[in-house]
């Protein structure tokens, strides 16, 4: 089995299908946590994820899209590139 150590190493642009997921596996991203200075994220914002939280949220079939340039290549260690090239975001 991959070992994720909890390295947020995957860019993502979260949509609302993800964050309604990653709510009930416990990580609510939605509510702000003022004491960590962490406003909250809406749909459209872009943050870095867990790999395997990322894969887990693929095989739910509610993956983000993934920012290429902003992601890890230590992603690669965890997560196929031929799958994450079916979520990449292309620069306009």
């Amino acid at each position: 089995m991959k070992v994720d150590t909890g390295k947020h190493v995957v860019c993502a642009v979260v949509n609302k299908k993800f964050l309604d997921f990653t709510k009930l596996q416990g990580n609510d991203l939605t509510t702000a946590n003022l004491q960590n200075n962490f406003p909250g994220l809406k749909p459209g914002d872009s943050w870095c994820l867990c790999a395997l939280r990322w894969q887990e949220a693929h095989e739910a079939g509610c993956a983000p899209p993934i920012r290429p340039e902003a992601t890890h290549i230590a992603t690669l260690k965890i997560i196929d590139e031929e799958l994450l090239q079916k979520y990449f975001l292309k620069d306009d």
